[in-house]
């Protein structure tokens, strides 16, 4: 009987295993094996969402998914028309596993479980007989005669036909050393998806209040978000913070994470419509204490913090108010600056930018350009999204393209 071909693939996380499950599924005659360097398999599917497991997004333009991707865009635009948000959800469900969106976008398992994840891949895993070797790490591969000899810090070797890395991000150069002796160039990584930290400054002492829509820009550059911010106590976060960072995650390193951010609270008016409209209350409603109540809909306690800080007081009217405060509470409400002074990793959502060259990669088959029989899937390329499920449906589809094509393979 003609012995198996192995396929082998570095990484037990969501791109790895969807990989591994995948080519066993699809080709029976192939030996699958996954190589995990930790305890954990699938440890940010386990945490990612809240221990939810925020699965993907529902976004099912193509277009309009890939400009969710700060680095990769045109490479994840055409790897989309191959498998994306709706076979992500089409491949669960046939599972039993049934998904549902959220108001923003986010789609999770009604379960509300991350482990129903986990147990619908571990299944799939064990009935297409995938090999599992834990606390293996990858060292080293050579290439030779079409053939991958992987070297593992347990002092094993390994050989394999064809060889997956879906290993995940990097925080540091020198860790891809492994993935650089094939001859791919990689992009330096650095961090993605950060809160932005304010040392000491006041606006802290209101840590877990949140408002929904606000608009946060970098003074000096062309960065500007939108969306939900949290207040914290080392200083602001929530998506539009989140987004921020992915996008200027090269620009704001540069910086070293000093800069300054202009926080519009009520995005709706700018500078000069909010002096219009304060002008108006003194109009309309003279005789109403400022304090009392916002109009916008902010938080009481940031009302309240804006108004002290525009010297306000809780006795003065609409019609009493001094040009000067007028000037000064236009200024917290719609060009709010704070001093960045460093970032705070978040949580589970972390990611990096960086990693394996995408122009060394076939983004229809995640085929390496310089090597036969080696692939790539997930964070290890050079491809991030914001956070909401982006980062994961990039690994769903690279994975399952990656295990297409290695399927094919005679």
């Amino acid at each position: 009987m003609t012995e198996k071909k192995t396929v082998v693939i570095v990484g037990g996380g969501a791109a790895g295993f969807f990989c591994a499950v995948n080519v066993a599924r699809m080709n029976p005659l192939l030996k699958v094996i996954i190589l995990e360097k930790s305890s954990k398999l699938l440890s940010k599917v386990k945490v990612s969402g809240g221990g939810r497991c925020n699965v993907t997004n529902a976004c099912f333009d193509i277009p309009t998914l890939a400009r969710q991707y700060p680095r990769g865009g045109n490479f994840v635009k055409k790897s989309f028309h191959h498998f994306y948000t709706k076979d992500t959800i089409h491949w669960f469900e046939e599972r039993g596993v049934l998904l549902k969106a959220e108001a923003d976008g986010r789609i999770f398992p009604t379960t509300n479980s991350s482990q129903t994840i986990i147990n619908c891949l571990l299944n799939e895993a064990n009935k297409y007989g995938v090999e599992i070797l834990m606390n293996t790490e990858v060292k080293g591969i050579q290439h030779c005669n079409n053939q991958f000899e992987i070297i593992c810090d347990t002092s094993r070797k390994l050989f394999a036909d064809y060889l997956c890395i879906a290993s995940g991000g990097y925080a540091k150069s020198t860790m891809f050393d492994w993935i650089k002796s094939t001859g791919h160039c990689i992009e330096t990584p650095l961090p993605s998806l950060f809160t932005f930290n304010l040392p000491g400054h006041r606006i802290c002492s209101m840590m877990g209040l949140s408002v929904a829509n606000v608009s946060i820009k970098i003074a000096g550059t062309k960065l500007e978000q939108k969306g939900p911010v949290l207040i914290t106590h080392w200083g602001i976060s929530g998506p539009a913070v989140l987004k921020l960072s992915a996008w200027g995650a090269r620009e704001l390193a540069a910086k070293q994470y000093e800069f300054t951010a202009i926080i519009n609270w009520v995005p709706d008016y700018n500078e000069t419509t909010m002096i219009e409209k304060l002008q108006q209350f003194r109009i309309i409603q003279p005789a109403q204490k400022i304090f009392i109540k916002n109009t916008w809909g902010l938080p009481t306690r940031l009302w309240e913090f804006f108004c002290n800080a525009s010297k306000i007081t809780h006795e003065m009217r609409w019609a009493d108010l001094p040009s000067s405060a007028q000037n000064k509470l236009v200024k917290c409400l719609c060009a709010y600056e704070v001093a960045i002074k460093g970032k705070t990793t978040f949580k589970e959502e972390f990611v990096t930018a960086g990693g394996v060259c995408l122009s060394e990669v076939d983004a229809s088959t995640m085929h390496s350009k310089l090597i036969p029989n080696l692939y790539f899937a997930g964070e290890v390329l050079d491809v991030d999204g914001i956070t909401g499920g982006f980062n994961f449906q990039h690994a769903w589809t690279s994975g399952y393209i990656a295990a297409l094509h290695i399927a094919k393979e005679k």
